[in-house]
């Protein structure tokens, strides 16, 4: 891959990711340029469906199209971000069914704005967050592939729900799309007309405590994988993760209002997560336990009832 279109993906990424920007600044150079590439792809392909509301569904389903044609390698690229992941995608070998996933679940988006189940979101995810932790598994090049997938795409699952509840004033406002699952407002009484309306209420924030739980879940299994990645790009997944769960914090500190508010994360509080994160795995190089020290993640309480009840059977 050429300077440039390293370049170009990093610029993409340094304005419209900042959070995982600063994890990725602490990749070895031989993932962080892979890594500003597959972001640039990524978000290039996102701002069809996002950034071009205005644009008729034909068109943007034409642009998605023509993405996957070029991102593919069936037609020469027409910018430097695209060049470089046809690059990326034969030296690292990524399956050109993971490409599908991904560009398939933009395409979801034009026509898709409510889901029922977490089923049918989990289902979109799995192209819009699950193919990205693939790829990204790709190009860190672990020895254990095999046994780290599977909690890379719940990594990266955790990541887009964090997404997901950060942003659901921005997604109602400006793409009139609800991502929290239609199951879970209804069993706590909400409508989305109470969410069009940016309505908050106790009942929209237990339904977003729900949600944020099943978030945490997502994390614990995604992080006890971090363990299989290279040494050198451990810390770095585990900021990341560490970065994206603070963002629970500040939507428990505000009482789960992200319809008034939208919850972010200052640049002092950043650099918070990150001299916190790495004291403790200085002296710790065990991802789980550094987590749990120092992410807003709760620690899962130990079941304590008995063997009849899950709890440990008592030795003295």
């Amino acid at each position: 891959m050429q300077q440039e279109h390293i370049d170009a993906g990093k610029e993409i990424q340094k304005q419209t990711g900042k959070t995982f920007y600063l994890a990725t600044r602490f990749l070895p150079k031989r993932v962080r340029h892979a890594t500003h590439v597959l972001y640039g792809f990524f978000r290039i392909a996102d701002e069809v469906v996002d950034d071009a509301a205005d644009a008729p569904p034909a068109t943007q389903r034409a642009e998605l199209e023509s993405l996957r044609a070029q991102a593919l390698g069936e037609v020469d690229p027409d910018e430097p971000v695209l060049e470089a992941f046809q690059e990326l995608r034969d030296r690292y070998g990524i399956d050109d069914s993971e490409v599908e996933e991904f560009i398939d679940a933009m395409a979801t988006d034009i026509t898709t704005s409510r889901y029922e189940t977490y089923a049918d979101l989990e289902s979109y995810m799995r192209g819009s967050a699950a193919a990205v932790g693939v790829m990204m598994t790709a190009i860190m090049e672990p020895e254990m592939e095999e046994t780290a997938l599977p909690h890379a795409i719940k990594l990266g699952e955790a990541f887009q729900l964090t997404n997901f509840l950060r942003d659901v004033r921005e997604d109602i406002v400006d793409r009139d799309r609800i991502y929290l699952p239609q199951e879970t407002l209804r069993s706590h009484g909400v409508s989305n007309e109470q969410i069009e309306r940016l309505e908050y209420s106790e009942s929209f924030a237990a339904a977003m405590a729900e949600e944020l739980k099943r978030a945490e879940t997502l994390y614990r299994e995604g992080v006890a994988g971090i363990r299989y990645l290279p040494e050198d790009c451990q810390l770095p997944v585990l900021l990341a993760s560490v970065l994206y769960a603070e963002h629970h914090a500040v939507i428990r500190a505000n009482e789960y209002d992200v319809l008034t508010r939208e919850p972010s994360l200052s640049t002092t509080r950043k650099l918070w997560c990150l001299a916190k994160t790495r004291w403790h795995w200085h002296w710790s190089r065990d991802p789980e336990a550094v987590f749990q020290r120092v992410s807003a993640v709760p620690t899962l309480e130990p079941d304590t009832r008995g063997p009849g009840h899950g709890g440990r059977v008592p030795t003295r």
